[in-house]
């Protein structure tokens, strides 16, 4: 699908950060032609960036004349702003409960299992297996009951929603990671025993070509094993 539009699109991004990426599958999916100019996120911050979003963050979406910044505002944005089978309209027959249903389930990936797993960013090797296992543990209570029905994908979708947007690029990364070792041995599969329907969606959403797109795999694995080696060190 690609959208017609006369909408002047640039994205101020970088490819390795998974919070930026969720715009990328938002256009994606969406078929939006944009702009596109790549932030270092290894240096500080230029001044003519800071003018763009004095957070400093990415992404940041100019829209003809506004800039929008924080990666789940940019995709709602984009999916609100060019209707699509990302997310009904909250108007729609059932669309307020079908969004209702997303955010609840965006948060819960979030605040009950990925904010766990960012422990492990800065732990000592022996705090790892209780914090991958509370991570998991949070997974399989909160999460793993709201994809009883995926089909591939949230809700009984057969194209990605705005579900996937939102979580896409830390599941990729979930799993390269933990194939790269940097979670024990028995976490991944763990999370395949424990929550079949989180795990098979995973597979899917891992592997779409909306997700795949920006994502490189080796540089990925190399700068977060970096990442982690420099914060634990650190806290020292």
């Amino acid at each position: 699908m690609t959208i017609q539009n006369n909408d002047k699109l640039v994205l101020y991004t970088n490819h390795l950060c998974p919070w930026a990426h969720r715009a990328h599958i938002a256009a994606a999916e969406l078929g939006l032609k944009y702009e596109e100019h790549i932030v270092d996120l290894d240096t500080p911050r230029t001044k003519e960036y800071l003018a763009i979003n004095p957070r400093g963050l990415v992404p940041a979406l100019k829209f003809n004349d506004e800039i929008i910044i924080e990666s789940g505002i940019v995709a709602a944005f984009l999916a609100d702003q060019y209707p699509s089978h990302l997310v009904p309209e909250s108007s729609a027959p059932g669309g307020a409960l079908k969004r209702a249903r997303i955010a609840l389930f965006v948060d819960a990936f979030f605040s009950k299992f990925q904010s766990a797993l960012f422990k492990i960013y800065t732990a000592a090797d022996s705090e790892v297996p209780a914090i991958t296992e509370a991570a998991v543990a949070g997974l399989v209570k909160e999460v793993e009951p709201l994809l009883k029905d995926a089909k591939p994908y949230f809700g009984g979708a057969d194209k990605l929603t705005l579900a996937e947007v939102l979580t896409g690029s830390f599941v990729v990364r979930l799993l390269s990671l933990g194939k790269a070792g940097v979670y024990p041995a028995s976490f991944l599969a763990s999370i395949e025993q424990q929550a079949p329907n989180f795990w098979a969606w995973a597979q899917k959403v891992a592997v779409h070509p909306s997700v795949t797109g920006i994502y490189d795999e080796e540089k990925v694995v190399t700068k977060t094993k970096a990442r982690i080696e420099k914060l634990r060190a650190e806290k020292k």
